[in-house]
């Protein structure tokens, strides 16, 4: 049975209302068409800030699943034998198409995860753009390699994978999923996303950019759900030959799972529990500044947040002061508001989570120095608020200082010297990422590539090259994205070796 397209009865049109008070019905795309899911669950998308509903995400099938891999598989072929100029040229129009909508993807992603509407706009509204415009210009800029021998000429030639599962995250929802999809269908696969039941608006609207712009049917797909429903059997349909998944490190554990009896190529990006390390030397001001936008920022829901900042003894007690007037001073309130910094956490059973972690905080030893409690700006009570927490006093071994949290938590720690603070870094199950602040250049270097982890910064935090490689180490994740990284994932290197006359 085919999937029903949205009709008059069943699910609404995926259009937004027009002054965006009235929830409706969000739709599969399959196909080229905007479809309703073959099952009857639904789930209320609720705006994170107010607790109110304003959409539902359909909660689709293994059915579903199975629709949108065919419409995939049977559109492979023809995308995959395109030049890589005429794929170029379709990444060019979605990018256009989506700049269109600049301020469309920033209201929709505050409105949809809680965050303030200038860091929507400026972090996710950017980079969904920026995403499909800088895989356009390095596969434009892109050479094939030929390596020669006395006799032969070794050409490498990319071909595509197949077919690719996609599944983001509830943090950054089109950001993440841009940066998959670009180098995806750049490289001639076809494709189909599941981006988090919590946060389906941005993924709803992309795949409109790609249905105005007219991309080729099959090309992009899209099946809404959660991890039971949909996840799960994307990832074990054998009709899917590439899995990139980013997410919680127990759920990409499962991903693993599923895709290796099958050889399926995978890629997993999942949580950190980053070091941010600050020595002595350092300056004072743009540190204080730059750790605190690392532990916050998102509310500290981004997996490359901050979250343990190790101190050196000689500048603990005036660093700690500093940090948590900075904290303290931040403005929480309403997502719309150009002027808040911080907005609210995702769910209310994500909230109970971090409130769980502070009330353990407490149990192990630690002081808190602010925060702690709810703190709901009025007229938001029905949301999930909590203000920023500082806490001290734990031990580097204690759940709280290893365990990834995920939300506007950060706990403080002193360290004597170079060992110490790298050993202190290095003892968690993750290593994703993490800072290290000081006016010794070679000092940074040298703390840098001593500790277990995919990227460092050294001065500043998530300053992004998007040429550089982006994963983790240990329970962090399995490969790299970004850059040539990304091109060789969703590729697949075939040499050709020719014999001289």
């Amino acid at each position: 049975m085919e999937p029903e397209k949205c009709c008059e009865s069943g699910c609404i049109p995926c259009e937004r209302d027009p002054d965006g008070k009235e929830p409706i019905d969000l739709c599969n795309y399959i196909g080229g068409e905007f479809v309703c899911h073959s099952g009857n669950e639904w789930k209320n998308v609720l705006e994170p800030a107010t607790g109110h509903r304003f959409a539902r995400v359909p909660l689709s099938t293994p059915h579903d699943v199975d629709s949108a891999v065919k419409a995939a598989r049977a559109a492979q072929p023809a995308w995959g034998a395109l030049s890589q100029s005429e794929r170029v040229g379709w990444l060019d129009r979605i990018a256009d198409a989506l700049e269109a909508r600049y301020e469309d993807i920033a209201s929709l992603e505050s409105r949809d995860t809680g965050k303030p509407i200038s860091l929507a706009r400026a972090v996710d509204a950017h980079r969904s753009v920026a995403n499909f415009r800088f895989f356009a210009d390095l596969l434009r800029e892109q050479e094939q390699e030929i390596f020669e021998m006395p006799d032969a000429t070794n050409f490498v030639v990319h071909k595509p994978v197949g077919i690719g599962a996609l599944i983001t995250p509830w943090n950054l929802p089109l950001y993440l999923l841009s940066w998959k999809v670009a180098p995806a269908i750049g490289m001639g696969n076809c494709v189909v996303c599941k981006p988090s039941e919590l946060t389906p608006m941005t993924a709803n609207l992309l795949m409109q950019v790609i249905d105005d712009v007219g991309l080729p049917a099959g090309v992009v797909n899209l099946v809404h759900g959660d991890g039971v429903g949909a996840g799960a059997p994307l990832v074990a349909n054998s009709d899917i030959d590439l899995v990139s998944f980013t997410g919680g490190t127990d759920t990409g554990e499962k991903v693993a799972a599923s895709a290796a009896p099958s050889f399926k190529k995978l890629s997993l990006e999942l949580g950190g529990k980053n070091a941010s390390i600050v020595f002595a030397d350092c300056e004072m001001d743009s540190t204080v500044a730059g750790v605190v936008r690392a532990g916050f920022l998102n509310q500290g829901q981004v997996c490359l947040c901050g979250s343990r900042v190790l101190v050196e003894d000689s500048i603990y007690d005036e660093f700690r002061d500093r940090f948590v007037d900075a904290v303290e001073v931040m403005r929480v309130g309403d997502p719309s508001d150009e002027d808040t910094d911080l907005g609210a956490l995702i769910s209310s059973e994500h909230i109970e989570k971090v409130r769980g972690y502070i009330e353990l905080a407490k149990e192990e030893g630690g002081s808190l120095l602010t925060g702690g409690l709810p703190c709901v700006p009025t007229g938001f009570e029905h949301g999930n608020w909590m203000a920023p927490t500082v806490i001290e006093g734990l031990s580097p071994d204690s759940r709280c200082s290893t365990e990834e949290i995920f939300g506007p938590v950060v706990t403080l720690h002193r360290f004597s010297g170079e060992d110490e603070a790298v050993a202190i870094a290095n003892n968690t199950r993750y290593g994703l990422a993490g800072s290290v602040w000081t006016s010794d250049l070679e000092r940074g270097k040298r703390v840098s590539e001593a500790l277990e982890t995919g990227m460092v910064w050294v001065n500043t935090w998530l300053h992004r090259d998007l040429r550089v490689p982006f994963g983790g180490v240990k329970d962090s994740g399995i490969g790299r994205e970004g850059g040539r990284w990304s091109l060789g994932f969703f590729s697949e290197a075939m040499n050709v070796c020719v014999k001289h006359d």
